[in-house]
């Protein structure tokens, strides 16, 4: 039984939006535009206030997985030394150099490269690799680990310490001086954006939900991209007003939502679409995610009067970047916030970073809190270690459970 899942009318504004903002890069390309390649996770507002244009070679791979090239790309890497272990991101993209396919032609060439291990490690050999391809400078801003349920002030201050040799290196690759009332503005625009998408995904919490996760996953590609900008958070203005609508009309984001269920890791690009049926199939619809939610995280500290502390404090990392005692407290405020019946966890082969321990937090939340979880071993990416029959298997008798659970009760 194929399930039909209706369609939000931004996804087409969506893809306009990411389309222009690739082709504008391309066409920049040689015009003497500066040009960085950033991590997800790192603070991309300085780059908007000195006018450095930011690619997102995650967002590249991730788009290069979605189109099925992905396993190609590693392929290539893998031919060229490196190892199949490393990360399917690093390798997709470092594939994509090497043979010069892209789903939208290749990234431009940076001019700088920014790399912030607030939620991977990988990232700094991954841009150790692109500083020796590509000769230009590396800013590497380091981000310790959170063990804590709260983050640490001492670590909040190193970072802003380390913010501070970040505008100064942007001001040796553009050549001027960094505009501070500039970055005020992008500062302004990229918190109101991230407040926008942290009410959005709480819509999420109404009856039926007017989209899921896996909608999520794709509509939070302004946030990481455009964020601080004025475009982003038109769209998610747009985007918000069609979920009102939705929710105003009882349009759910499957056709029956039975039960409401969280993700927690990062989406597994290849089988979006197979896994948003499934779920449906069995009347079941995911509404929240640990990683979307990651990028409208609001650190502790918040001072108008020191944007450095507070975008250190911002910059810490979110759950990502946190130990388990804070991630089980992450994960039951979701389960109240919306009403969850389980959790489906994404053992992620390519981030170990995110899935580390994460059969430990499925023990806590069964155990401690009476919370089903289901654990999909797979990869962001690389789908060749995917079985559609074993998948197929486990999601069907994790919602035998969830049925029995509710019959019970």
């Amino acid at each position: 039984m194929t399930i039909e899942l209706p369609r939000l009318k931004s996804y087409s504004r969506m893809k306009e939006v990411m389309t222009m903002y690739y082709m504008g890069a391309k066409m920049a390309e040689g015009s003497g535009q500066k040009m960085a390649w950033i991590t997800s996770g790192a603070p991309v507002e300085f780059l908007y206030a000195a006018d450095i244009t930011p690619l997102y070679p995650e967002n590249h791979a991730a788009m290069c997985g979605a189109s099925r090239l992905a396993n190609t790309l590693c392929s290539a890497a893998e031919e060229a030394g490196f190892s199949r272990d490393l990360c399917s991101y690093a390798r997709t993209d470092i594939g994509a150099i090497l043979t010069g396919t892209s789903p939208i032609g290749g990234l431009p060439k940076p001019d700088l490269l920014v790399c912030c291990n607030n939620i991977c490690g990988t990232v700094t050999k991954w841009y150790q690799e692109l500083q020796r391809h590509f000769d230009v400078p590396l800013v590497l801003l380091d981000v310790p680990y959170q063990y804590e349920k709260e983050d640490a002030a001492h670590v909040v201050s190193y970072l802003k310490d380390q913010l501070k040799g970040y505008i100064g290196t942007i001001e040796e690759v553009t050549g001027k001086s960094f505009d501070y009332d500039r970055f005020d503005e992008v500062v302004a625009l990229s918190g109101e954006a991230a407040d926008l998408w942290r009410s959005i995904q709480g819509m999420l919490a109404h009856k039926p939900a007017p989209m899921n996760s896996f909608d999520t996953f794709i509509h939070m590609a302004p946030i990481v991209t455009l964020r601080g900008t004025q475009l982003c958070l038109d769209y998610y203005r747009e985007l918000e007003a069609e979920l009102r609508e939705r929710i105003e009309q009882g349009i759910g984001a499957v056709p029956v939502e039975r039960f409401r269920l969280g993700w927690d890791n990062l989406a597994i690009w290849h089988q979006m679409n197979q896994l948003s049926r499934k779920f449906a199939e069995f009347d079941a619809a995911l509404v929240v995610s640990t990683y979307t939610e990651n990028f409208s995280y609001r650190g502790p500290i918040q001072d108008p009067n020191d944007h450095l502390l507070t975008y250190a404090s911002t910059y810490i990392g979110g759950y990502i970047n946190h130990g388990l005692d804070f991630r089980e407290k992450e994960l039951t405020r979701m389960v109240k916030d919306f009403s969850l019946d389980g959790f489906v966890m994404h053992s992620n082969r390519s981030c170990r970073a995110y899935s580390f321990g994460q059969y430990e937090l499925a023990r806590r939340m069964e155990e401690k809190h009476g919370v089903p979880t289901l654990m999909l071993e797979a990869d962001m990416n690389d789908s060749r270690t995917w079985s559609d029959e074993q998948m197929n298997t486990r999601i069907a008798a994790f919602m035998e459970t969830l049925t029995g659970r509710c019959a019970v009760m």
